[in-house]
């Protein structure tokens, strides 16, 4: 089992930027694929973005690719969502994940307690 913490998140302007941050223990971490996803108040969670354990393959939802982008450090145990662009409809709680390389929350076995991102116009 991977234990996942998220941070960075905070109050941005439109068009800004912010960085998310996803530090894990456990030593499956660097055999693990990961994945962001997002909840917006009163909607499902939603798959943002997922990376496969070497951090050579990536995945994004449409809403947010050429925008958002999802790295990994396996050394630091850490995997990173920076985040251009931004606009209000990205304002969610954002939650990292591990387990998985597919889009679907259900296939993710480890989840943090998320991270607010407020995105204001």
């Amino acid at each position: 089992q991977v234990q996942l913490v998220e941070s960075g998140g905070g109050l941005v302007q439109a068009g800004g930027s912010l960085r998310l941050s996803c530090a894990a223990s456990g030593r499956t971490f660097s055999s693990s694929a990961m994945g962001w996803f997002r909840q917006a108040p009163g909607k499902e969670r939603e798959f943002v973005a997922t990376i496969s354990w070497s951090g050579g393959s990536t995945y994004y939802a449409d809403s947010v690719k050429g925008r958002f982008t999802i790295s990994r450090d396996n050394a630091k145990n850490t995997v990173y969502l920076k985040m251009n662009s931004l606009k209000p409809e990205d304002t969610a709680v954002y939650y990292c994940a591990a387990g998985s390389h597919a889009p679907q929350p259900k296939s993710f076995g480890s989840w943090g307690q998320g991270t607010q991102v407020t995105v204001s116009s």
